[in-house]
């Protein structure tokens, strides 16, 4: 069940999607006086015989992909309320379990795997179907205006 008072969770994964999610997501946290807790999952996995190398670390290139979405989204003027976090495991699995403890989770409609032609990624799809709290899906393609409280910033 959703936590009325918990924050308003979006999944950032760098898509242009996610990003636009985000703005989405300080908007509805302002309006319905919520923290906003941005998130990104990262997760280890051996593919087959192949091991990567040691210096790579998934978790490293996930904390560049949070803060790459928070810069790009709000261009500095962070939001009040804003939580950032790197989340451990399969993107899907941890989005819904995370919305156990959220308000509404915001996400981008697709995010940066896929088809480009998809109107709706697997991760959206799954969270709008199993997810503990209400889930907004937001398109790049709509019109998206700067974060409440960010304009003229």
């Amino acid at each position: 069940m959703a936590d009325s008072n918990g924050p308003v969770l979006v999944g950032v994964d760098g898509s242009k999607h996610s990003i636009d999610a985000l703005r989405y997501a300080a908007d509805i946290a302002a309006a319905v006086r919520a923290s906003l807790r941005v998130v990104t999952m990262w997760e280890f996995r051996v593919l087959g015989l192949y091991y990567p190398p040691d210096e790579w670390s998934p978790q490293t290139d996930a904390l560049k992909v949070l803060n790459a979405s928070i810069a790009a989204a709000f261009d500095g003027a962070l939001p009040p309320g804003l939580v950032k976090e790197l989340v451990e495991g399969p993107t899907v699995k941890t989005l819904l379990e995370e919305s156990r403890q959220a308000r509404m989770l915001v996400l981008g409609a697709r995010g940066s795997g896929g088809f480009a032609r998809l109107r709706l990624g697997s991760v959206g799809a799954a969270c709008a179907r199993h997810a503990h709290c209400p889930v907004l899906l937001v398109r790049a393609s709509e019109a998206v205006t700067p974060a409440a409280g960010q304009a003229g910033r």
